[in-house]
C-alpha cells in the first residue's frame, strides 16, 4: 500500500536563491531548488546519465543543467530538453511560514 506523506524540511531561507540543497527525507535523498523568483522545486539528487550531482548544477528559468555533461532538465516535469533521459520530481510547496513542505509516496 502506497501512502502520501508530507515532510517539513524547514525554512526556505536556508537555500540561497538560484541554488539547490540535498536533504535526507525518510530513506531518500532529495534536492530542493530555490530559484531567483522564489519558486521551489524538488528532484532526485543525481543525473541519470552519469550520476552528476544536480544540486551543483546551473539553475535558471525552471531548469537545472547537470554539471558533468550539460544535460538540461525541466524542474516541473523532470523531462530533459536535450537528452533522452528524465529525472524524478517531487511535489513541493511553501507553507504560510515559508517552510518547505515535500510530499513523498512511501
Amino acid at each position: 500500500m502506497t501512502t502520501n506523506q508530507t515532510h517539513n524540511l524547514g525554512p526556505l531561507q536556508q537555500i540561497p536563491h538560484g541554488e539547490g540543497r540535498v536533504f535526507q527525507v525518510a530513506a531518500n535523498e532529495i534536492v530542493v531548488f530555490h530559484d531567483r523568483s522564489g519558486e521551489v522545486y524538488a528532484t532526485q539528487p543525481k543525473c541519470p546519465h552519469a550520476n552528476g550531482p544536480l544540486a551543483d548544477g546551473l539553475m535558471g528559468r525552471g531548469t537545472i543543467v547537470c554539471p558533468l555533461h550539460e544535460r538540461t532538465y525541466d524542474l516541473t516535469s523532470g523531462h530533459s530538453t536535450n537528452a533522452e533521459c528524465s529525472i524524478r520530481v517531487y511535489p513541493v510547496k511553501l507553507n504560510e511560514r515559508a517552510e518547505i513542505i515535500l510530499s513523498l509516496h512511501e
